[in-house]
Order: C-alpha cells, then sequence, then structure tokens
C-alpha cells in the first residue's frame, strides 16, 4: 500500500535483512520491503531485495565500508527522521540483523528522542547463518553448549575485549574481523586457546561465492591470506564437524539458491 505523505506521521521499519541469501529474509520483512516509499540500504544488503521494493519507492545508497563511509551515521539518522516527517513509510534494511554490530540501537535512539514511531523486524544473523552454510553448527551436544560473538574490527591488542573470557568460550565467531585476523589468533593463543584448535574462515557466506578455508589457529592466518571481507571466523571443536556436515557444497540441484530465491522472491 502506498501510503500518502499528506497523512501525516510516517513510519520507519528498522529491517533485517539477513547474512546474504536472499531467501532468507523473513516474511514480514519481506513485506514491509513491499510496502515502502523509502529504503535505505547497506553495503552487505542482498542487491535481488532492492528489486521487491515498489517502483515508485526511494532507494538509497546508504552503505558504509571499513574507512569509506559514504554517509556518517547521524545523517543516516537525519534521514530516516526527515523522510519519516514527510509521512512515508521507511524501511531501513540492513545486513543480518540490526541489533547484531548492526548499529540498530542507535538508529532506534535517534528515531526515539525524534518522536518518530518505528519497529524492528530482526533478521537472520551472519553469526549463526554462515556456519550453518558452511556445516558447523555453533553449538553441539557433546562438543560445547556456549558460543560467544565478538565484533572482529575490534580484535586489536588494544581494544576493549576480555580476550580471558573470550578465549574461555566452546565457539567463537567473529564477525568483521578479516583485517585483524593475526591480532585475532594471537590473542586467543595469549589467553590460552590451544595451537590446534580448530578454525574456518567463510567468505561471502550463504552466496553463491562462499568460500570455506579450515585450518588450525596455528595456521589459519597464512591458509587465508589474501582473503577479503566479507568473511565470518568461527573458532572451536565444532569447525571439525565441517567436513561432514557441508550440506551446501554437496546440495541437489532443486535445492540451489538460484531456484529457490526465485520461487520465494515470487511469492
Amino acid at each position: 500500500m502506498h501510503n500518502n505523505p499528506s497523512s501525516g506521521s510516517g513510519i520507519v521499519y528498522i529491517v533485517g535483512g539477513g547474512p546474504g541469501d536472499p531467501g532468507l529474509i523473513t516474511v514480514k520483512g519481506l513485506e514491509c520491503l513491499r510496502r515502502a516509499d523509502v529504503v535505505l540500504y547497506d553495503r552487505l544488503v542482498a542487491q535481488e531485495l532492492l528489486t521487491e521494493a515498489p517502483a515508485y519507492a526511494e532507494v538509497i545508497d546508504v552503505g558504509k565500508e571499513p574507512g569509506r563511509h559514504r554517509r556518517s551515521q547521524d545523517e543516516i539518522n537525519g534521514l530516516l527522521i526527515e523522510k519519516a516527517r514527510e509521512g512515508k513509510m521507511v524501511v531501513r534494511l540492513k545486513g543480518g540483523d540490526p541489533f547484531v554490530f548492526g548499529r540498530g540501537g542507535e538508529e532506534c535512539q535517534a528515531l526515539a528522542e525524534a518522536g518518530i514511531p518505528y519497529e524492528v523486524v530482526p533478521g537472520v544473523s551472519s553469526a549463526i547463518a554462515v556456519p550453518a552454510y558452511a556445516g558447523i553448527p555453533v553449538t553441539q551436544r557433546g562438543v560445547t553448549t556456549t558460543f560467544t560473538v565478538v565484533a572482529g574490527h575490534t580484535g586489536a591488542a588494544s581494544s576493549d575485549i576480555d580476550w580471558d573470557a573470550v578465549a574461555r568460550m566452546g565457539t567463537i565467531v567473529f564477525l568483521m574481523g578479516v583485517e585483524h585476523l593475526q591480532e585475532i589468533v594471537d590473542q586467543l593463543i595469549a589467553y590460552g586457546r590451544g595451537l590446534d584448535t580448530p578454525a574456518a574462515l567463510i567468505r561471502e557466506g550463504t552466496t553463491q561465492n562462499q568460500l570455506v578455508i579450515t585450518g588450525r589457529l596455528e595456521d589459519i592466518v597464512e591458509k587465508t591470506r589474501g582473503i577479503h571481507p566479507p568473511a565470518v571466523l568461527v573458532v572451536g571443536e565444532v569447525v571439525r564437524l565441517q567436513e561432514q556436515l557441508d550440506w551446501f557444497a554437496h546440495r541437489p540441484q532443486s535445492l540451489s539458491l538460484d531456484n529457490f530465491q526465485k520461487a520465494f522472491l515470487s511469492l
């Protein structure tokens, strides 16, 4: 339904677009996207999802890359408020889940302070989905019942990460950690994680370009040299299950991403 800008205050939907495979957006998220007057989207959002917005929708790229931000967070917050005050239905489309290193909370705060109505539509986080598409369950009975998620771009030794606590977790998932991979490995080893601890780096997870490289803490840096973001690092004994559970690489053609996405997005 096209909202009439003259009808009063608009609303903002903070929508998680999922980890890369467009078929992993939620039904509610897709519904919001299909009714949007304005879409502000991030760099890692599946481009196929943008075609689901109405033809009349204003689609704005506000994506941020490490060290190369197109718009500041304050500018994005301002745009959300401005468009909503025009009476429009605004979708803030974010990669993964809005509240997992997505600054969704900051945007909600800005909207709340401005008196703008908003709703949060959770998304499938890459912290769980990317390991799953690589055949790595983040928990497994008899292996580990704990996992933690760490913002890898804060992985330098000078960061405020509690490395002692992190190193003791069963499974550790690092998002956005490629550029600090050596420091992450060094810190885990320094705080007691064994050199032979299994590790996997998954690049462009849940997409057709997915690449999985497995190793151990002692060699994962060397094995993944030249790999660029986006990538997820998984550390822990669950990585040993990857070879057996690598369903994505051996899926039947009938379950291929292309076929499923076409069927889902035509709903």
